[in-house]
Formats: C-alpha cells, structure tokens, sequence
C-alpha cells in the first residue's frame, strides 16, 4: 500500500514528510514535502532486531543527547526501541555504549491511578500514529491519550506534551530502574524553584564498564509545578503540574560532570521555547550532513536505505563534555573533571566522546569519514589522544570516561594512522606516534583481551613477541573475552604494518622495520596442508581436529574459513601462502557460493551467530572479520569478480527497507552502515588507508552518478564525481575507467586524486572483460 503523510510545524509552516506511519511494511512512501535527503531516511530499518544504543531518532549527530521512546528497557541486546514491542516504558535521555539515563514519562492523573502511578505507569502506543524523522519523534500515549514530541539540541532534551483538556497534568521520573545495559541508582530529583528542577543519578557498574558514573541533569518547565512526590519504593518522583491550558514543554540538560554544567548547556544551546525551531535547526544539520554525498539513479528504495545507512555512519558515538569544555575522566584511580582547551571563542577545540569498538573500522568508517567528513575524523582523534594524556593509554572503546577494553587489539592504530596519511591531523605527531607505540608492546592495549581492566595477560601478546603467534588456547588461563589466538595473531600483524607505515612517515627506520617484520607473523598461523587460517598451541602444534567452519574456535566473533583472508596489508604474501592466484580466486569463489546460500549472513541478529547452520557460513557479511572479502578479487587479478559479489551482496543482504532486517547482524555504531555506503558507491580501502598517499578500490557502484562534496577546510578540490554510465541491475561490469580524462589501471585511484577533485567516469556493461 501507499501511504501518504504530512506534518506541518507549527508557526514557522514548514511541511515536510515524517516518513511513514509505523505498520509500514511498504517501501512505496509517497514524499509530499520539499525534497530534503533527510526526508529519505527510513528510522525504523532493522528495529525488530534493535539494541540499546542502536536506535536513533530525536538526537543530533554525535550529540550526548538521544532521546527516544523505550519499549525494552532491560538489557543491552533487544533492547530500546523495540518495533515490534506494542508498549512504551518511557523516554530517556541516554542511550549509549554501556550508558543509560533519565527516563521520563507524562502521565494523567486520576482517582483509579494515584495510589499506583509509581508501579504501573506503562502505556501502549500504535505505530500508526507515530511519526519519526532524524531529529525528532512524535506518539500517542494511548492510556492518558498524550500526544508526546521529542526534539532535542546536542546536550538538551526537548519535550512537548499535548494532554487532554482539563486533565491532570504530571510527570514521572523514573530515576531509579534497570535501564538498558546498566541499573540507574541514587536518583534524586530537587524542586528550585516553580518552573525548574534538578537531579542526578549513577549508572552502575557491569563487566564492561566497572567505574560507576554520575550523570546530573537540570530541568525547566513553560508550566507551574505544584508539588514533587517521592516513592519510597521505587525511588521515582511524580511532577504534578498546576492549571495551564497550552501544550508543556521541558526542558532537560544533560551532564555528566555538574548541575551547573547541565544548566550551562541549556543556556548556550536552547534558550528559547521555538520547539518548532529546534526540530528545523536538527532537520537542517542532518541534512547538511546527509547532503555531502548525493546520489542520481537507482530506485527510489534504493536512494532511501543509501541515505539510512549514511545516516547510521553518523549516529553511533557521543559527545560527552558540555557546552564548556568540562568533561568526565574516569582513567584514574579518582574521578576528576577533565577540561578541553578552548578557543579564542570560549569553545571546546574539539570534543569528548564515548565509542563503541574500532574494531572493524579499518574497512568502515576510517574511509567513509576520512573522505566525506575529515572534521569528525579529526575530532576522535583528538579526543583518543585527550584520554592517552589523561590516563596514558589510547583507548578501543571508551564508555564514561574510561576505556571498556572491548574487543581486541589496538583497533585504534589504523583510525589514527589513515587520518595522518590522508593529511586530517598534521600536529603532534611524534607526540601521537609514541602513545601509538605503546599500546603495540607489552603492558600497552594490545596485551588486554576483551573487557581485560586489570592485566595484561588475556591477549597473549608475550606470545607473539616471542614465538610469533597467540597460542590457543592461552596457557595463563582465561582473562578476558576474545582470548582467540589465531584471530589475535592476524589482527596484531595488521595493526603492526600500519604503525609501521606511520613509523616510515617520520623516519623512524628501525621501528619501520622492526614493526614490518612483526607484520608477517600471520603466516605462523597458516597451514599450508589445510589451506586455512589455524590455531596452535603454546608448543606451536596446530589446534586438532580442526574444522574451518567451526565458530569461534581460535577466531574471534568467526570462523576459520572468514577469518584466513584477515591479511589486508600482504594479499600477495596471503595469495603466495595459498599456491597463487588462480587457487586463491577458486577459493574464495567457492566461499562466496556456499554464502549466498544463507544470504551472505549468519542470521538476522549478533545471536544468530551461534546456529549450528548459520555459524558455518564461509563469508559473513553480518560481522566484521570478512567483510573486505569481495575487494579481495580486486588485488588478485578478477575485478569482475568485486564488481558481482558485491553486486550480490548489496541485493541479498542490504537492500530494502523494513524493521525486520537492515543489517542481519552486529550494526555496532555505525560499522555496517558505513560499509554499505562504500559497497553502493563502489570505493573501498583494503588496508584502511594506512599506506603513503591511501589508495582506493574501484568497486560496482549501484548509482548512476555520486558526488562528494570535499570539505574545503582539508581538502583543495570541490567535489568528487563518480559517473557510472550505462548502469543498471544488469550493466554491473566495469568496462572502462577514465579519470579526469585520463585512463585508471588496476581498479584503483589515491586518496590526493580523490581530493584534489574531478570526474571518475566508468563504462558499465553486462559483460566481464576479466581484466
């Protein structure tokens, strides 16, 4: 069916479409407002299969804000927004890695629910009536019959409540509850005064995050509070409202280091009362965003889930210091309130983030931000090196001040690496070098396994040093998540060429060689009479019994069959293990066969990993670990071969729109819709863009025509043009590439020519050169 939708924003008449009533199962969605890419976004892809951090809706890019409805809240898989859970539990503030806060509900209060309104304040909701759009959210309270609109500013929540007439108004904090991946406590609310309150609360410990972290907030209300009860039970409070005939706005600054600091970013942020204006002002930063990488031909679907996943690969991680510049750190034996150096304007330099794993991000957002958004490559930079100054560390993945120690590895080293290479940070290098350095050797990031805070033992790192491998299993015992060693091996050896790379850049030859001989230590792990990827022991025999479709036996979040083609600095070496080219192509095809069959994932969520069928796939596009798997072709003789897998892998696994899929997997902040906006653009960066002037492979792109707009404040060129001319489902061969009138060999072009601006013109057909 088709469904058409118009919203129009109060005084300031703007008409825009808030992109479909909820039980949408079509992806046929008639836009009658101004044509604006945010419009295009589709919320609601893969909700079924949601996680705490992973729905989005009124929130800014990056912002420590993001405010939307709960219908889970226990949990940090299943968990948020829920699609196809039919209740609302409440409104929070935060939903983020390891992080969760300030959940909120409006309510009415009647003689049949005074006494009970702390326990049972629940209420059902109907997709049909909800509207979503990036910035803002919009519901109907069922039970109270409350229309509730969300917006927000970077570290404000903005709430607008239309209760019935003549009902009584209130509102209820629900400050202490399990919420997400952590358990609120010590919640307190204060009235100060008849329009304002404030409050903190903690968010507990788990195994990922074990230092507890307090997050203050300071509300403002357009309406009289009456009263504020407390429950002793639950330790919620109840704003009652006084007489007031228009809708109730709110106002709830965050912070994670003072009331003063969450007043301080309502003021610099949202002092004014437009709700309105705010939900424009998000509109319009998004689509700023949204708008760097425009795109020409395809279906209307297609555009619509491109500019989904684009805004996926700008969603996940947060902002955690205020307006200010004050922020949490929780790398030391004390919390202390760190402060970012300002600029001649009184503002932060840059900010403070909280950040799921890098892990995977050498083949996601290390080139997606690095071409289209230098400026937020930039800022995590900085911010990874603000908690090297502060805890001596450069962090994987840090949640509330403080690294979790999630996955494995220096995951951060490529980030780090590519935006130095490509020209992003120019400053303190050697400064960042040496923090980069460190966590390469003993006692530094790379000898801790999974959530491993206090030893440095689970990643086996004096075992590569050593012996050239991880053993498997790790003699010491468990200490940590991850302990895989096959996996740690591989990973380590990509990591050191790319800190070897950086090492070549700033003439420090005998840490480039030292680092490009540890580089090779993959082939320890190969075993030439399997042709696979293996696990050994701490004596150095190979894992027994081994079955290269077995799940996570020595490979991490794999099998060993997705993880052997971890090698993207030395396909050739990989290739040469392998007996050649033309073995290595025969392989790799079967794989990619055999996974079509499953629909090139191991299931439709993170969990379904473990099926004894679907754990078994050869290449899994549901996780990391593979994949780069389809550029593969591209550096071993048989673009033809890129060009249809991925082809195949766009049309079977992320096309579409629907919250019964989007990602079949572990969408991890932003990973995997980066990855399929590469995919559908057809440009890739096999080792990260870690290499001197980074080079980029030539996929199959979905679109007639792409073009990247090129931040002028890193970038001397205006805009990058793709032109697939003749493209269509079936023209999806490559024939030709000319750039700037020139001819392109060996399917790839470097990061300067990209930069520097012009026309990539491809010749698409139906047939494969082969060449």
């Amino acid at each position: 069916m088709e469904l058409n939708k118009i919203y129009k924003i109060g005084r300031i008449g703007v008409s825009f479409c808030l992109l479909f009533l909820a039980s949408c199962q079509s992806e046929k969605t008639v836009y009658l407002q101004k044509n604006q890419l945010v419009d295009k976004v589709y919320p609601l892809l893969d909700t079924e299969n949601s996680r705490w951090f992973y729905f989005s809706s009124a929130s800014r890019p990056f912002g420590m804000v993001n405010l939307s409805p709960d219908t889970e809240i226990k949990g940090d898989w299943g968990c948020g927004y829920k699609f196809n859970t039919d209740t609302i539990k409440g409104f929070s503030h935060v939903h983020e890695w390891q992080l969760s806060g300030i959940s909120v509900m409006p309510v009415v209060i009647a003689k049949d629910n005074t006494k009970k309104i702390f326990t049972d304040f629940y209420s059902k909701f109907s997709h049909k009536t909800e509207k979503i759009t990036p910035g803002y959210h919009s519901v109907v309270l069922d039970r109270y019959q409350i229309t509730a609109e969300l917006t927000s500013t970077k570290r404000v929540g903005f709430h607008r409540y239309t209760f019935p007439v003549n009902a009584q108004k209130a509102i209820l904090f629900n400050l202490n509850t399990v919420l997400g991946p952590c358990e609120n406590t010590d919640g307190i609310l204060e009235k100060n005064n008849d329009n304002e309150l404030s409050g903190s609360l903690i968010l507990s410990t788990n195994f990922r995050r074990p230092k507890p972290l307090k997050v203050f907030f300071k509300i403002k209300i357009n309406a009289p509070i009456a009263s504020v009860t407390k429950d002793t039970g639950t330790g919620n409070y109840l704003i009652n409202l006084g007489n007031v005939d228009k809708k109730v706005l709110m106002k709830v600054g965050v912070s994670y280091t003072s009331v003063q600091n969450a007043s301080i970013n309502i003021d610099e942020e949202l002092p004014h009362w437009d709700f309105d204006k705010v939900v424009e002002s998000s509109r319009e930063e998004w689509n700023n965003l949204l708008s760097r990488i425009k795109i020409e031909g395809g279906s209307e679907t297609d555009q619509r889930r491109f500019y989904t996943d684009l805004w996926h690969a700008l969603q996940g991680r947060k902002m955690i210091n205020d307006a200010n510049g004050a922020y949490p750190d929780n790398t030391g034996e004390k919390f202390r309130i760190g402060q970012l150096p300002l600029n001649q304007n009184g503002k932060p330099k840059y900010n403070q983030f909280n950040s799921d794993s890098f892990w995977g991000a050498q083949w996601t957002i290390n080139t997606l931000w690095g071409l289209a958004y230098p400026e937020i490559m930039e800022d995590f930079v900085h911010s990874l090196m603000q908690y090297y100054k502060d805890g001596g560390m450069i962090p994987r993945g840090p949640s509330g001040g403080n690294d979790t120690y999630v996955m494995t590895g220096a995951s951060t080293t490529p980030f780090i690496v590519t935006a130095i290479q490509k020209g992003i940070v120019k400053e303190d290098l050697e400064s960042i070098y040496i923090g980069l350095k460190k966590n390469h050797m003993l006692n530094g990031i790379m000898g801790k396994a999974g959530y491993e805070h206090k030893t440095n033992i689970g990643g086996g790192l004096k075992y590569y040093l050593e012996k050239g491998f991880v053993p498997y299993p790790l003699p010491e015992g468990n200490f940590g998540s991850h302990q895989d060693g096959a996996s740690l091996t591989l990973e380590y050896a990509y990591e050191d060429w790319t800190l070897a790379q950086l090492a070549k850049k700033l003439s420090h030859y005998e840490d480039y060689k030292y680092f490009l001989a540890r580089s090779q230590n993959y082939q320890n792990v190969f075993d030439k009479s399997v042709g696979w990827m293996r696990p050994k022991d701490v004596d150095g025999k190979w894992l027994p019994n081994f079955d290269p479709y077995k799940y996570e036996t020595g490979f991490i979040e794999a099998n060993g069959a997705q993880a052997t083609w971890f090698v993207p600095h030395d396909i050739d070496g990989l290739v040469k293990l392998m007996g050649g080219q033309e073995k290595a192509v025969e392989k790799l095809n079967a794989q990619f066969q055999t996974a079509k069959k499953l629909k090139f994932t191991s299931g439709t969520s993170h969990d379904a990993e473990l099926h004894p069928e679907f754990s078994r796939i050869p290449i899994n596009f549901g996780n990391q670990p593979s994949i780069q798997t389809p550029f593969i072709f591209n550096l071993i003789g048989r673009p033809d071969l890129t060009q249809y897998w991925t082809r195949e892998v766009i049309k079977e696994t992320f096309s579409g729109l629907s919250p019964k899929t989007g990602y079949n997997g572990d969408e991890d902040q932003g990973l995997m819709g980066s990855l399929n906006v590469l995919l559908k653009i057809g440009l890739f960066q096999m080792n990260g863009g870690t290499d001197e002037n980074p080079q980029y492979q030539i996929g199959s792109p979905i679109f007639n025509k792409i073009s990247i707009q090129l931040n002028p404040d890193y970038y001397k060129g205006k805009e990058f043009v793709i032109k697939a001319l003749n493209n269509n489902p079936e023209n999806i061969y490559i024939n030709t590439i000319q750039f700037n009138n020139k001819t392109v060999e060996n399917f790839a072009i470097s990061h300067s020519d990209i930069t520097g601006g012009g026309e990539l013109i491809l010749e698409m057909g139906d047939k494969s050169s082969k060449k």
